[in-house]
């Protein structure tokens, strides 16, 4: 079966988004990741960011440098012609504290769906979650992957903090926090992983086709893996794939 066709979308004279589809895949978005992958290889004049998302990818330009509809037809044709570069995917392994102070909201999240903590644990921990995007705040990872026994809607009274390094639930969606943030998501549990790095090289510890799989910890482990993330140390580890 043929890929839908790509479509331009104009975001006033100095942006445009190619938007592959209407859905959260992972197919629309290798297609996205993969279009962002040729445009960093090609080097397009007048090209001044581009931002991955879900299901499309936004380019901001300079309209001084470069004529946008001209660099926007180039841009949409790559998208429909051209394969990407392979895309790098790692596969995470997290390490959480589920539930209690560390996740306040797993009992009614378990309760919600009739089941017990300790099985919703084992869902959302047996899964594999892929990194569609990162955004909203620095590092702050949207994931794909939830089991559908988990979903749930978003709170209807969001809290105006939450800590850095949240795992939660949203909908369909599952998060990483990477900082203290306000938020409506369903609190499931806490990882001292730090996502977020300024000073190091990369800042960021995700990449979009990334994977990441949760692992249950004791919280009697939290003080001496948070003193080692603090201290800089890597205490998530991964497998290249």
């Amino acid at each position: 079966m043929e890929p839908t066709p790509a479509k331009l979308l104009w975001n006033g004279d100095t942006a445009f988004t190619v938007e592959f589809g209407e859905s959260i895949n992972g197919d629309l978005n290798d297609r996205v990741l993969a279009l962002d992958g040729v445009l960093r290889e090609t080097g397009l004049d007048g090209i001044v960011e581009t931002v991955p998302t879900y299901r499309s990818l936004t380019v901001h330009l300079d309209p001084v440098a470069v004529d946008p509809s001209t660099l926007a037809a180039n841009v949409l044709s790559l998208a429909q012609h051209k394969v990407g570069p392979a895309i790098r995917s790692r596969t995470w392994r997290i390490p959480v504290v589920y539930g209690g102070e560390f996740g306040i909201d797993l009992e009614a999240v378990a309760s919600h769906h009739g089941i017990g903590a300790d099985e919703a644990v084992n869902i959302h921990a047996s899964a594999e979650y892929r990194v569609f995007m990162l955004g909203f705040l620095p590092g702050f990872a949207y994931l794909g992957g939830l089991d559908p026994r988990l979903a749930l809607p978003r709170r209807v009274n969001p809290r105006s903090i939450t800590p850095a390094g949240t795992i939660s639930i949203g909908g369909a969606q599952a998060l990483v926090a990477s900082i203290a943030a306000p938020s409506g998501w369903h609190l499931l549990g806490r990882t001292p992983v730090r996502t977020f790095r300024p000073g190091d090289d990369p800042i960021f510890l995700f990449e979009p086709g990334d994977r990441v799989r949760f692992e249950p910890i004791d919280a009697d482990r939290w003080d001496e893996l948070d003193r080692a993330a603090q201290a800089g140390e890597r205490i998530a580890g991964f497998v290249e794939e």
